[in-house]
């Protein structure tokens, strides 16, 4: 039997912890629950989890800095939680390397929806594409870091990435010089499900070449009527 995911829940509100941590086990997961920012180090190097829940409004250190904190070193695919309803919060946290963000109050099971959601995306690939196995890559000059999510530009610059823009980048390069229709990238969790439609997978591929500058559009080119290709020289590490 598959041992059940493990959830880091990391919120400053003594109740939700509580609340949330009961209904997420009810559900079969592995909870482990944090107050702040340190308590959650504490937590994360006694029990890697497989997914973190973490409030946005926390003490001293918030939410955000934390999020980008895990980026520098750690995978580990995070959910953002907050009572802040504005879209510029929302677009901050993905940009901070968020995988998904849910706006308090919610329903538990939509929360449940979204980590069960996530946790497919990270864990599985379809069967009708071999990836190229590495944990790094040099593209044309670039260093893409794929443990720790990072894009070096060819001076050493480090370049941030969203968690989308993580996504999408890491299957075009485990799929090099192989052009990618917009529902393979979807299959293959370069595109998230609920971006499903074909103008948010180009707009998304548009702001991934923006990261790239003016190479942008030689990496990352389209072809038309079939998809999109990172015609570069990539070299795995």
């Amino acid at each position: 039997m598959d041992t059940p995911a493990r959830i880091l829940l990391v919120d400053d509100d003594r109740d939700i912890r509580v609340m949330l941590a009961e209904q997420l086990s009810d559900a079969g997961f592995q909870i482990d629950t944090a107050a702040d920012g340190s308590q959650m180090r504490s937590a994360i190097a006694a029990h890697e989890p497989d997914i973190i829940l973490l409030d946005l409004n926390l003490p001293r250190e918030d939410g955000l800095k934390l999020c980008r904190d895990l980026r520098s070193d750690s995978a580990v695919p995070v959910i953002m939680l907050t009572a802040r309803a504005e879209a510029v919060d929302r677009i901050v946290g993905l940009e901070m390397g968020a995988d998904d963000y849910l706006t308090k109050p919610f329903e538990p099971r939509e929360l449940i929806a979204r980590i069960r959601s996530v946790l497919r995306r990270t864990r599985t690939l379809p069967t009708n594409l071999t990836p190229l196995e590495a944990r790094a890559a040099r593209i044309n000059g670039w260093s893409f870091d794929f443990e720790q999510r990072l894009l070096h530009d060819p001076d050493g610059r480090v370049v941030v990435l969203s968690g989308a823009e993580y996504r999408l980048l890491k299957v075009l390069v485990e799929y090099a010089n192989r052009v990618l229709s917009r529902e393979q990238l979807i299959s293959l969790g370069g595109v998230r499900q609920e971006d499903a439609l074909d103008r948010a997978v180009d707009i998304q591929v548009s702001r991934l070449r923006q990261k790239f500058g003016a190479e942008g559009p030689v990496l990352i080119r389209t072809i038309r009527n079939e998809g999109y290709v990172l015609a570069a020289n990539v070299v795995l590490t």
